[in-house]
């Protein structure tokens, strides 16, 4: 069983490696994290593990904080048993839990998920005042009977150069890049192309009426990140099969279309009835900003040179 969660029985299962964090995004800093524990584990004969929670934990200490998540929790899931890991760990992130000290915390981890070894990465700290640091969680370690390691840190080659050591690829970082429209770059950090997941959904029927029908997509969860507005090349996932598209965010401002911020996808060569379905976008590359027209006319002759321009970006 991958996901184990509190109401798991792993009483029974045997000791493992782990690092924990909460994984927005599952990048590449992620998984060069991932991969020392699974050596970890590989050179002490033990399973590897993951362990993480399924809110963020300042929304928790916040109820009305907006996360803006790179990963839904079910995404991430997917995400890191992509990874080669032999578990996922849901700890439920409480106000109880986040009152703990860190000694409380490594012991939970210690006696309930029978976790002999932590990797910490280079810039996590736990415990509720976080004001310990990774000697500290090596004497606790010791006391305990957990061996406590820290983690290389992680650095990525761009463009043939070294873009920067510890803490350049984090999901911070590529929530900016993403917000700012740059969805090229944060794939680079990713790893793999931005997407959100959602159902179709009625929308307002104009692009049928100017010759580009759209599919409108409903997030599945509101705490998403959505890029920046503008037009972008995207690939779509419906029913398995994949497609190239032009995807818009914004506010319409053609047609006046107040604070109603959507996200509309028109599907090349692709006419089927899709809605209340599931659908992926992927996001490849931006290729402008939103605008407003002074004629339906202008849009439409812009919308066509956007189409060819993002079909040659998906045929490369």
């Amino acid at each position: 069983m991958f996901l184990l969660s509190d109401t798991s029985d792993i009483s029974a299962c045997r000791s493992r490696v782990a690092t924990i964090g909460f994984f927005d995004g599952v990048h590449r800093g992620h998984r060069y994290l991932i991969e020392q524990v699974r050596e970890v584990a590989a050179v002490r004969g033990l399973a590897s593990s993951v362990v993480t929670f399924p809110i963020h934990p300042r929304k928790v200490m916040k109820p009305d904080y907006r996360p803006d998540l790179l990963t839904t929790r079910d995404e991430k899931v997917a995400l890191l048993a992509e990874t080669g890991i032999d578990c996922c760990i849901m700890l439920d992130f409480t106000q109880e839990v986040a009152r703990l000290s860190a000694r409380q915390f490594m012991a939970i981890l210690k006696e309930r998920y029978r976790i002999a070894a932590l990797v910490i990465g280079y810039d996590h700290r736990f415990g509720h005042n976080r004001s310990e640091g990774f000697d500290d969680y090596v004497h606790y370690g010791k006391e305990l009977g957990m061996e406590v390691l820290l983690a290389r840190v992680y650095s990525y080659m761009r463009g043939g150069r070294e873009s920067g050591a510890e803490g350049t690829v984090s999901s911070s970082a590529i929530r900016r890049l993403l917000l700012a429209g740059n969805v090229s770059e944060a794939a680079e950090y990713l790893g793999y192309d931005f997407f959100l997941n959602g159902t179709v959904v009625s929308g307002y029927q104009v692009g049928r009426k100017i010759g580009f029908p759209t599919a409108n997509l409903h997030l599945n969860d509101p705490d998403k990140l959505v890029p920046a507005d503008g037009v972008y090349a995207v690939r779509v996932s419906i029913g398995g099969t994949e497609y190239g598209g032009m995807l818009s965010i914004g506010y319409r401002p053609t047609f006046n279309n107040g604070a109603n911020r959507s996200i509309e996808v028109h599907i090349f060569d692709f006419d089927a009835d899709i809605y209340q379905q599931p659908m992926r976008i992927s996001f490849v590359r931006f290729m402008r900003p939103e605008l407003k027209f002074d004629t339906v006319e202008a849009l439409v002759a812009r919308i066509r040179r956007d189409e060819k321009e993002i079909r040659a970006v998906l045929s490369c």
